[in-house]
């Protein structure tokens, strides 16, 4: 590829990060721009997980060997295999070079380079048959993040040094989209994250929510909400101060996400002052109200807390058609109504009462209360 080529090719890979709308995109455009820019056939982006201590690969593009998947979910390798990742970057960088990339061939290390380490890169492109690669390590923010590693097929020429020079070039770019998806992903986090106790918070709740009831709608799925309400909070703050009562929150919120683990892919979410609450699309009723008695119990071990009130609705139980989120969170809103109304130490469930439900009741008054408060506004838009 000529060097104008060339050039087009690594803005082109920038531009397709930058656009890119998932974390997958992101993976995928800088393997599959590395790959164009380098003359490669199959390239790839590993994360260096310091806590396990492995690579993870996250994406695989190009022409994949039949144990590579494009995003596999567990392709991890130790990094004590491939030691030039932590020892480069963590003795000789840091002593004063740079990151550098470097090439491998499938018949050893070129210019007869002792093998060391190579030969775990060597046995790769043996078994996958491939004929040489070039790794270059990407760096974040001062720190190593992973590696960008392009190869090519047998019988093509093997990377020299000017490709080994250019690939250094192509991780800097990599490194810098990578640094703008995380910025991205952490504003992402922010958006939908409550700062105090680390649960979702409502914006989110009310995504998930809507979602969750055109599954119902579509598929029949079953869709619960249990919503809590901290009992005492003022008092602890007017007592213990507001240290106190955040200690409270964080506690809470705790207990909550322990119990909300216990229902495969529920959202666990402080709606905001001392409300929270917990979504669950699948488990069965059952399995929510038993969770929701759980958090009750729980929430009276807490030091300083008075429990929690505590509705539930859910689509498995005798509620009436559900047909949006609204009405849902009416329901289990007016069943924890219910329970602090009552003094209850343990949930009220919505439609549990009989044909009479109060819950019920309740949740259809207040929806009542709002159809007839925005007719009465329209009537006088009208007549203004």
């Amino acid at each position: 590829m000529g060097d104008d080529l060339r050039l087009r090719a690594v803005v082109e890979l920038a531009r397709a990060m930058a656009a890119a709308r998932s974390p997958e995109d992101t993976w995928r455009a800088a393997a599959e721009g590395a790959s164009r820019v380098l003359s490669g056939n199959f390239a790839a982006l590993s994360v260096w997980e310091r806590a396990p201590g492995r690579l993870k690969v996250l994406v695989n593009a190009g022409e994949r060997a039949p144990d590579e998947e494009e995003f596999p979910p567990d392709e991890t390798y130790p990094v004590h295999a491939f030691p030039e990742i932590t020892e480069f970057l963590h003795e000789r960088w840091v002593a004063g070079g740079e990151p550098h990339a470097w090439v491998e061939t499938a018949e050893g290390p070129p210019g007869g380079a002792a093998a060391g380490y190579c030969h775990q890169r060597v046995a790769a492109l043996r078994r996958r048959g491939r004929g040489c690669c070039v790794v270059a390590p990407l760096v974040l923010a001062g720190r190593a993040w992973g590696e960008l590693y392009v190869a090519r097929a047998p019988g093509e020429p093997v990377f020299d040094h000017a490709d080994a020079e250019l690939a250094t070039v192509l991780a800097a770019v990599v490194a810098a989209g990578l640094a703008q998806l995380e910025r991205l992903e952490e504003a992402r986090r922010l958006a939908f994250t409550d700062p105090l106790t680390g649960l979702a918070n409502r914006r989110l709740v009310d995504t998930r929510l809507d979602e969750a009831v055109e599954r119902h709608r579509e598929e029949g799925a079953v869709v619960s909400l249990v919503v809590c309400d901290l009992n005492g909070l003022k008092r602890v703050n007017d007592t213990y101060g507001h240290a106190v009562g955040d200690q409270l929150l964080e506690r809470f919120g705790c207990v909550l996400s322990r119990g909300a683990a216990r229902l495969p892919g529920a959202l666990a979410a402080r709606l905001g002052g001392d409300e929270f609450c917990v979504l669950s699309v699948g488990p069965t009723a059952e399995e929510v109200v038993a969770v929701a008695e759980e958090l009750c119990e729980r929430a009276y071990a807490l030091e300083h807390g008075d429990g929690v009130a505590c509705g539930v609705a859910s689509t498995g139980d005798l509620i009436g058609e559900v047909r949006s989120a609204r009405r849902l969170f009416r329901l289990a809103d007016a069943a924890q109504y219910e329970a602090k109304a009552a003094g209850s130490r343990w949930p009220v469930v919505a439609g549990r009462e009989g044909d009479d439900d109060p819950v019920v009741r309740l949740a259809d008054e207040v929806a009542s209360a709002e159809v007839a408060a925005g007719e009465r506004r329209r009537i006088r838009g009208r007549r203004q």
